[in-house]
């Protein structure tokens, strides 16, 4: 795994201060303490933070333009991922960056037109969620051969010439599902069903994967059903899984791979299967948190989408400060969010919302309207 160059952002988390602050403290500019100043410095050397990295490649440059194209979603996951992109790339000592957030409503929809548009306007990195990579392969291709470089997040595009992924590890989260639902389960016989948005999808096809191949191992009285596609459609969701739970009334449990699990446990408390379905599901959201509490929800597995948002863009600033033409690949660990953890993991969440509205008043990155 690479290892990525210490950011503002880095120190500021380690002393519990601002980005403001550290950067005012390393550039000796008023309105820091001697105390304050001393301590930045001091954990700028500890963690080894390099203040000319960036500007070894942008110090030519006024603007440094990144094309951020990702899905709207349907819950926070989206908007989680965007809010780490921002975060990072205000942790820089460079006072232009313009981000330009292309955001295409559905799966597949705008994707190409999206990334035509930030290779026209000649950006100097693009940041993708490609959920259709065999159609982005050609244009990754034709970034990669104009020097730009392309980062995937949440899911990779392989054989495409893109230079970064950085995503959960899938392969854990569709095994810890499988482990989990095979234990809440018990010694039942079944069948049990996994959704997802579309197996052409390389993140949801190593889920289903993994978490087939640990039912198969570890619990082989339960047996899994042909994958539920609901293309990121809630409407498709629910009309699906009404029809699944219609067909198999015996149905053990459900693995929602994707955000769209809301539509998921409105069918199955309409098909009276609850309490005795055991759901798992995927990330954490308002609409999510009752149906935990409740029990509804047995648990469900946090891809850390923030953190995904954050790491991606500091692997592509990286790519563009060293002009590596190497791969660069980080797998984040999944976390599990249970009845008993979910209060701490609110905690969090809030924690980084209130430190994002009150970086988004003093950023200076553009976010032009598309």
């Amino acid at each position: 795994m690479a290892k990525y160059p210490t950011t503002l952002l880095d120190i500021a988390k380690a002393l519990g201060t601002s980005i403001g602050t550290v950067h005012r403290a390393l550039h000796n500019n008023p309105g820091v303490s001697p105390v304050t100043r001393t301590r930045v410095l001091q954990m700028a050397r500890t963690l080894g933070y390099q203040p000319n990295l960036a500007a070894s490649y942008l110090s030519s440059k006024k603007t440094l333009r990144v094309s951020v194209n990702t899905l709207r979603g349907t819950t926070s996951f989206w908007d989680e991922v965007r809010a780490g992109i921002r975060e990072e790339a205000g942790s820089l000592v460079l006072k232009n960056v313009e981000i330009d957030f292309r955001t295409c409503p559905h799966l597949g929809d705008g994707e190409e037109e999206a990334f035509e548009s930030a290779l026209r306007e000649k950006v100097d990195g693009i940041i993708i969620f490609p959920s259709r990579p065999q159609t982005l392969r050609p244009w990754i291709h034709r970034a990669s051969e104009a020097s730009i470089p392309v980062v995937c997040v949440a899911t990779d595009a392989p054989q495409s010439g893109r230079l970064g992924i950085v995503a959960v590890d899938t392969r854990a989260s569709g095994s810890i599902a499988a482990d989990l639902m095979g234990r809440f389960i018990g010694g039942r016989e079944g069948p049990v069903a996994i959704t997802l948005s579309d197996m052409a999808i390389t993140e949801h096809a190593e889920k289903y994967a993994a978490f087939e191949r640990t039912l198969r191992s570890y619990y082989p009285r339960l047996h899994l059903l042909d994958p539920v596609e609901d293309h990121g459609l809630e409407a498709e969701a629910n009309r699906k899984c009404r029809k699944l739970f219609a067909e198999h009334p015996d149905l053990c449990g459900v693995y929602v791979t994707t955000e769209d699990s809301i539509p998921v446990v409105k069918a199955a408390r309409d098909a009276k299967l609850l309490p005795g379905l055991t759901i798992i599901t995927t990330d954490l959201f308002p609409d999510l948190v009752p149906q935990i509490r409740s029990g509804a929800v047995a648990a469900t597995i946090y891809q850390r989408p923030r953190t995904q948002g954050r790491m991606a863009f500091r692997m592509l600033r990286t790519l563009l400060s060293d002009g590596s033409n190497s791969s660069h690949h980080v797998t984040l660990a999944p976390h599990l969010v249970m009845r008993g953890n979910l209060d701490f993991f609110l905690r969090t969440q809030s924690r980084e919302s209130v430190k994002e509205k009150s970086h988004q008043s003093r950023e200076r990155v553009s976010t032009p309207a598309r």
